[in-house]
């Protein structure tokens, strides 16, 4: 697969996938041919280049759909997953919950699924729970169900978490959520390039995830909610494309999505999002999903042998290893690893809640793509090993 992206030709040993991946030449030739050869707007112009380009921006919507087993009306393209999560919190947050109404999140999650509602909880009132982890850091959903109550409306939680990689059991968190009357809202970013995803048949009512992390461009994600959840959400941002009809005694609003997508669209973005979707499908999530869980258990039984390290995360982690160096800080170790040629993150990874409970300020993140290979693990334990004796 390496040869397939352009950003791995020389060598180099990227193990930073979990926050952003590499893109494949496929990718990259849809992006080049959208924004030159094909170029138009869409929705609006009645020549044929127009007409083309709203096809082709309309279909990668199908794609999305189709890739987590969605309906196309039920799909809202947007920045990314932070937009995605904003807009949920303003729009449905806004619209339906009021002072005394809780929300139930975890302690692994990303800062963007922490921050929207304590900004909604300033601005209304609501109030924030917090679920504890599994000793080996998965969320605690046992204690969550202790800790659920009529009052919490929605739940927010991390489908992968992007530190620890542990997976959340989705059956068992819609159950919960729904037992008590709450919506269930799942961070998808490290899942969809990793799980097979079918929304329809988890249950949950919102997901989310952001392009970049499925080997496609930035600036584009999506969020999908279930169409009758679409229809009762009001819109969180006003320009063209989002209405019916402006007049200035009253304006009139389009249905979803077009409700939740003002302004001009990310044209070039969803279409090379679309080529990402047919990248990934024609692999298979699941051969995806084998072939890095083979890595992380090489990668964690190798760092287990060497008595320095402290792994973080459960056994079963999806396609990434968290682990501190003893007498090292991450940001060292990052740095003598790119002397090596090889990239990891170092850091809290956005999520400081976790890092506080970790007891530790930042984490080394080794995490695979569909392009790592046991090559990048070898080079990781010898860049491990130098520095080590610098250290020494």
């Amino acid at each position: 697969m390496k040869a397939d992206f352009p950003g791995l030709t020389n060598g180099w040993h990227y193990l930073d996938t979990a926050a952003t991946a590499q893109k494949p030449q496929a990718v990259i030739d849809a992006a080049t041919n959208a924004m030159g050869r094909d170029y138009a707007t869409v929705h609006r112009g009645v020549y044929a280049r127009s007409a083309e380009m709203t096809l082709a921006y309309e279909a990668a919507r199908a794609k999305v759909a189709r890739f987590i087993g969605a309906q196309e009306s039920e799909i809202v393209f947007t920045r990314g997953a932070t937009e995605a999560i904003n807009l949920v919190a303003h729009s449905w947050g806004g619209a339906h919950l009021k002072a005394g109404d809780r929300i139930l999140l975890s302690t692994l999650e990303h800062h963007s699924n922490i921050v929207p509602w304590q900004l909604l909880r300033d601005r209304i009132g609501i109030e924030i729970d917090v679920c504890p982890l599994t000793a080996d850091g998965r969320i605690d959903l046992d204690a969550a169900e202790r800790m659920l109550t009529p009052a919490h409306k929605l739940v927010a939680f991390a489908h992968v978490s992007n530190v620890l990689g542990s997976v959340l059991d989705v059956a068992q968190a819609v159950s919960l959520a729904h037992s008590v009357g709450a919506k269930l809202l799942l961070d998808g970013c490290q899942a969809v390039p990793r799980l097979p995803v079918d929304v329809a048949a988890m249950g949950c009512d919102f997901y989310v995830f952001s392009a970049h992390k499925l080997y496609g461009p930035t600036g584009i994600g999506a969020l999908w909610a279930k169409a009758e959840i679409l229809d009762v959400m009001p819109p969180w941002q006003g320009g063209g494309a989002m209405i019916d009809r402006v007049a200035f005694e009253k304006t009139t609003y389009a249905a979803p999505p077009q409700r939740f997508e003002a302004g001009t669209p990310a044209i070039v973005e969803a279409i090379a999002l679309g080529a990402a979707v047919d990248y990934v499908s024609a692999i298979g999530l699941s051969k995806i999903h084998a072939h890095e869980t083979a890595l992380v258990a090489t990668l964690r039984d190798e760092l287990r042998a060497t008595n320095s390290v402290t792994l973080f995360g459960p056994e079963e982690s999806a396609g990434i290893v968290s682990f501190a160096l003893e007498g090292v800080h991450p940001h060292d170790l990052g740095t003598i690893l790119d002397e090596e040629g090889v990239a990891i993150r170092a850091g809290h990874h956005c999520a400081q809640p976790l890092m506080d409970q970790l007891g530790v300020p930042a984490t080394a993140r080794a995490s695979f793509g569909l392009y790592s290979d046991e090559s990048d693990i070898a080079a990781l334990l010898r860049g491990i090993e130098r520095t080590k004796r610098i250290f020494s």
